[in-house]
């Protein structure tokens, strides 16, 4: 569907397409980007904006963890195969997956996706989850892509949280959510190796920092970190208003303090191609 979309230019992602090549981010993270395994969907995108005089010629997608099959009946609805019953959210294995695209090229990427949720320190994970032994932490996926600039490297730090609603008393998508977003602050304290010294934490994370539903202590030590800037503090990222919720902020462009700000902000998409904006952020190696 999205590769048919994408060949016919449809009206939709037109409006996207002219948003990225206005706004002309040097690296480019997308998400809920249909994952298949020869990149046809992504190579038709770069034809597109490459056709709108913007050039990506380095790609970067693993196959997430969306609709990718557990064979558990995840949700306890007594019927397996389901969207909910994947390892993330799907009707299909990549369905909704993320991608890089880049001016520049690629170092060699770390992904966290297959660590197990309940290895993670402090998960929270109940120990009667029924898939409590093979429940991946990362719902879509957590990467860290280096690329290499003509003078020093800077991490994509990437991901998709799971949304913190959806799901029932027992909030299982709530507390994955939090240890999705909290894994970062882990990463950057060295437990999954040494941290990257120049990086920018990119993606969605389902959750505003004070709106809305969720448990928001993740969110808030990770903005909190002395090695992080925040320069869209407050800025909304969405408008949900159609769901009574308003403007709320949920994706992030967060760069580590050996970046320079320059400058950071958010582009408006036309509604009918989705509800959240392009969240950008100009950085300078000093």
């Amino acid at each position: 569907m999205l590769l048919r979309d994408l060949n016919r230019r449809d009206d939709d992602l037109a409006s996207m397409v002219e948003t990225i090549v206005r706004v002309a981010p040097d690296v480019l993270l997308l998400t809920d980007f249909d994952f298949d395994h020869g990149f046809a969907a992504l190579h038709e995108l770069r034809v597109w904006t490459a056709e709108e005089g913007l050039e990506y010629p380095h790609l970067f997608s693993l196959q997430s963890n969306a609709g990718r099959p557990t064979g558990v009946d995840v949700d306890r609805d007594g019927r397996l195969g389901r969207g909910r019953d994947a390892q993330g959210w799907g009707r299909f294995s990549g369905q909704g997956g993320m991608a890089v695209l880049s001016r520049f090229p690629f170092g060699e990427a770390t992904d966290l996706s297959q660590l197990l949720w309940k290895d993670m320190g402090g998960a929270l994970i109940v120990t009667d989850d029924p898939a409590y032994e093979i429940q991946r932490l990362s719902s879509d996926g957590h990467w860290i892509v280096p690329v290499m600039l003509p003078d020093a490297e800077v991490s994509v730090m990437a991901f998709h949280a799971t949304t913190p609603v959806f799901d029932g008393p027992d909030d299982r998508n709530g507390r994955r959510n939090h240890d999705e977003i909290a894994i970062w602050s882990q990463v950057l304290a060295g437990t999954y190796g040494p941290a990257p010294d120049r990086f920018v934490i990119l993606g969605d994370a389902n959750l505003d920092p004070s709106k809305g539903e969720g448990i928001r202590s993740a969110i808030h030590d990770l903005l909190a970190r002395p090695d992080l800037s925040d320069p869209l503090q407050g800025v909304p990222t969405v408008d949900w208003s159609h769901l009574g919720l308003g403007q709320m902020r949920v994706s992030y462009a967060v760069p580590s303090i050996s970046l320079q700000v320059q400058a950071a902000g958010t582009e408006t998409i036309r509604p009918e191609t989705g509800h959240h904006g392009l969240v950008w952020v100009d950085v300078a190696v000093p």
